[in-house]
């Protein structure tokens, strides 16, 4: 996970840093940074890395990453229908 952060002019004039998680496969933290930067949306936005953090277990489940398709890129869960799970 690569965590960045930006000043945008249209929130707060600028004023406040605003962040964002981009979660990224890499073999090491250097690649990770690599593939941060060459993201469109970071360079737009004059992105900087906060922190990086090597995400290999969650709650006790070990996560293995296999090569997909593109096209399964997994459902976004609305606020509402958050609401009614």
């Amino acid at each position: 996970m690569v965590h960045v952060g930006f000043y945008d002019r249209s929130i707060g004039e600028g004023l406040y840093e605003t962040h964002v998680n981009y979660f990224i496969a890499a073999e090491n933290a250097k690649e990770a940074k690599t593939k941060a930067h060459s993201l469109e949306e970071f360079q737009a936005k004059s992105m900087h890395i906060d922190g990086i953090k090597e995400i290999s277990n969650v709650q006790g489940y070990e996560v293995i990453l296999k090569e997909g398709s593109e096209s399964e890129q997994g459902k976004v869960i609305s606020y509402d229908e958050a609401k009614e799970l």
